[in-house]
């Protein structure tokens, strides 16, 4: 069995299929898949989700793309939804300097008080950081103890390091398996927003390596970030069986036991049952 512990089920790309998607990544054995809130109405889709699907967890938040907006009445819609039932987590939260959506003084305050909420219900939290690690790894330290996991990885074997020494998870997304060079006949205007992460696909594979078996998580962070061989076009959960191999094949591991490890850790993590 997988688990999907990273994707947004809620968003729009899935309005005309979303039973065809959830029923491809059971028949690929899928057996979990947590829906992440990015934003109030996101998180409160996530919990419906969860509600009308056996394997759909929820996790609650608002991305630091939504600070701008974030007043009292959200926290307090925040913390109502945090006692849904099938909650397993406060996320995703933290901070983003690369796309200014919102500025970086409001993100910083939201944050802490995410955080605050995530301790409040004894909850994890999935952590989103760009071109803020600095100022994201203080704000963690300063709340802790936490138990994070960092969300589709992309830093240095520097930051991963105090990552797993504050007793973080990693998780990982697809982009692991673009090759580390674009050839200019690959360079096609409609993926110029992931080709930031083609640079790195190189320097990625070696921290996947890097990092221990028992502190990993997989996740697709679908409907982005398809796998290669499926750029360009929406991705899904059924794609993590692609990316646990891409795993497999990095570490010299067979892929029964990346599937073991990464579904036992995400069991524990999200407090998980073992069958559904």
């Amino acid at each position: 069995m997988l688990v999907d512990t990273h994707c947004h089920l809620d968003f729009p790309e899935f309005d005309a299929d979303r039973d065809e998607v959830i029923n491809r990544a059971k028949e690929q054995g899928v057996g979990y898949i947590i829906n992440i809130g990015a934003s109030l109405e996101g998180s409160k889709k996530s919990v419906e989700l969860s509600q009308k699907y056996a394997s759909i967890y929820a996790t609650v938040g608002i991305h630091p793309h939504e600070a701008d907006s974030f007043t009292p009445e959200t926290e307090k819609s925040i913390r109502n939804l945090a006692k849904e039932k099938k909650v397993v987590a406060i996320g995703e939260i933290g901070l983003d300097y690369f796309k200014h959506y919102s500025e970086p003084r409001n993100q910083l305050p939201v944050f802490t008080q995410l955080l605050k909420i995530a301790k409040d219900f004894n909850l994890p939290v999935v952590i989103h950081t760009r071109n803020a690690q600095v100022d994201t790894l203080k704000v963690l330290k300063e709340a802790m103890p936490v138990k994070a996991v960092v969300h589709c990885f992309s830093g240095d074997k520097v930051f991963l390091k105090v990552c797993l020494d504050l007793g973080f998870l990693v998780s990982f997304t697809c982009n692991i398996t673009y090759p580390a060079k674009l050839s200019n006949s690959r360079r096609d205007p409609a993926l110029a927003e992931i080709d930031w992460r083609d640079k790195k696909a190189e320097d990625l594979r070696a921290i996947v390596k890097a990092v221990p078996l028992d502190r990993l998580l997989l996740e697709t962070d679908a409907p982005y970030l398809s796998p290669e061989g499926f750029r360009g076009k929406r991705n899904e959960p059924a794609q993590v069986c692609l990316l646990a191999e891409t795993v497999a094949n990095l570490k010299g591991l067979k892929l029964e036991e990346v599937s073991k490890a990464t579904t036992e850790n995400a069991r524990g993590f999200f407090n998980l049952p073992e069958t559904q």
